[in-house]
């Protein structure tokens, strides 16, 4: 990807590097349902700190595991409503409990090359197979070579075994399976939509590397959009196989010209 997409996409919401926040914390799904719990839905950077920081919210033992909660927490998801990826998280949070995972999955994924770089390999196991925490520190080794010690190896491969445990795709404490997680309309919502912001439309936001994350019958995805549609979350059409989907009031028209023209950037 050139500099210019990723200084476009970066506007969007998304982030790029060879670093993130899996270096030191898993996608803090609990934390982030606490936080979001306890903020209204038009809460400012400057709340999601006073919540955090000086009304302990989350429970942290010391005002500097607070702060460094925060500073995780806004690495992942934004936590500013002038993100459009975080603005989407928080619109469709509290609609429906079971589709949170995946919804923070979707954004920590868009936010933390780290953990990124591990979605194809995942994915690639079969339901029922059985994932160490080895065969993870061998994948980062082997994409990152001598750039990690071995403790570090471990401890990343753990936080990011808690991640895809936590969204639903592996299952087990210590014996990690591979599974495949219900997907509900709010979270290919998201999916879609995170498709949408990369440049994409009709029918190759159905063949993105997000709704890869679904897994399940081929015209599942399809039948997502149409109950998304129903519910008002998007606007999805299939007309002749034409597929047409929009996102009324997701983004700016600012916004809406940058996604314009990062889609014209390779």
């Amino acid at each position: 990807m050139t500099e210019q997409r990723e200084a476009l996409l970066s506007k969007l919401g998304f982030r790029f590097g060879i670093n993130g926040p899996h270096a030191a914390r898993t996608m803090m799904l609990d934390d982030l349902r606490l936080l979001l719990s306890h903020t209204p839905r038009d809460a400012t950077r400057a709340d999601y700190r006073t919540s955090v920081v000086d009304d302990n919210v989350l429970g942290k033992p010391t005002r500097k595991a607070r702060e460094l909660a925060l500073r995780h927490l806004a690495a992942l998801y934004g936590l500013d409503l002038a993100n459009p990826i975080f603005r989407a998280l928080r619109r469709l949070w509290d609609l429906d409990e079971a589709a949170q995972p995946l919804i923070a999955l979707a954004v920590a994924l868009a936010r933390d090359p780290l953990l990124s770089a591990t979605q194809a390999f995942v994915l690639a196991q079969p339901p029922g197979a059985v994932l160490a925490r080895e065969s993870i520190e061998g994948f980062i080794e082997a994409k990152n070579p001598d750039r990690f010690s071995t403790a570090s190896l471990k401890a990343f491969a753990q936080r990011i075994g808690g991640t895809w445990t936590a969204a639903g795709y592996l299952q087990g404490k210590v014996r990690k399976m591979r599974v495949v997680p219900k997907a509900h309309p709010e979270s290919v919502t998201l999916l879609l939509l995170l498709g949408y912001l990369e440049g994409r439309t009709g029918q190759r936001l159905f063949s993105s590397e997000w709704m890869a994350l679904l897994g399940g019958a081929p015209d599942e995805p399809e039948m997502l959009a149409n109950s998304a549609s129903h519910r008002g979350l998007l606007v999805f059409m299939n007309a002749g196989g034409v597929k047409e989907v929009r996102f009324p009031g997701y983004l700016t028209p600012e916004e809406e010209q940058i996604r314009q023209e990062a889609s014209h950037v390779v």
